[in-house]
């Protein structure tokens, strides 16, 4: 077995990312940079992971994307949520001011590429049960009917791997610890910094979840330093 892996260095990523590390015998990492705010930290912290486990990684520039707007790519304000309105539909609106058109479409049909012209027959993504409930680009079905269009997009016809999508961000938090994913080298934080801003709703849903489980969050010592 062997994989692309889409690797953003946040929490989902870097623990997919060490579950296909630990059963493929190659895997290739892609980071992209589509003028997200956390773009530095996001690049940097990958790289760092691939350097930890001496695995080849490409970082993919999409300017153009920075044109389409969104809180991730412009400069209107991010949206902020507290931890009680996680689960709620205040969480569905965050959703619609951080979504990227296509992103995700986009970041597939790259690796599809990739891993048609290096005779992969895996793309894992770090798609999860909890961000599915709002972003439909992290679902089941997303992920189904992808799979059907990489059997006519592609000659050796790679499926996706999600190894974490029937999972919600405490059970990811365990098994990142369970498998010893590189956490403390994972960036979630919309926002680059010295350290995560604990106050956008990537970085609640992480802080949730690690309280959850009952273990310090490493990447507060400092991720990118």
């Amino acid at each position: 077995m062997n994989s692309v892996i889409l690797l953003s260095s946040g929490l989902d990523s870097t623990v997919a990312f060490k579950h296909a590390y630990d059963r493929c015998s190659e895997v290739f990492a892609l980071t992209f940079d589509y003028g997200q705010r956390a773009a530095a930290n996001e690049i940097r912290c990958a790289a760092r992971i691939c350097r930890k486990f001496d695995v080849a990684h490409e970082v993919i520039e999409l300017p153009w994307i920075r044109g389409f707007g969104g809180a991730l790519t412009d400069s209107s304000a991010l949206p902020e949520l507290a931890e009680h309105e996680l689960d709620s539909d205040a969480a569905t609106d965050s959703a619609k001011q951080v979504w990227v058109p296509a992103r995700n479409l986009v970041f597939l049909s790259i690796a599809a590429g990739y891993a048609e012209n290096m005779g992969y027959n895996h793309i894992t993504v770090g798609f999860d049960l909890e961000e599915a409930a709002t972003f439909p680009d992290n679902s089941c079905e997303f992920v189904e009917r992808f799979n059907r269009a990489l059997e006519y997009g592609t000659l050796n016809h790679p499926t996706i791997d999600a190894p974490l999508i029937d999972l919600d961000k405490t059970e990811i938090v365990r098994l990142g610890v369970a498998i010893d994913a590189p956490l403390a080298l994972s960036w979630s934080c919309y926002r680059s910094g010295d350290l995560p801003c604990g106050v956008c709703e990537s970085c609640l849903r992480r802080a949730r979840a690690f309280a959850e489980v009952g273990v310090d969050d490493p990447a507060q010592q400092g991720a990118t330093s």
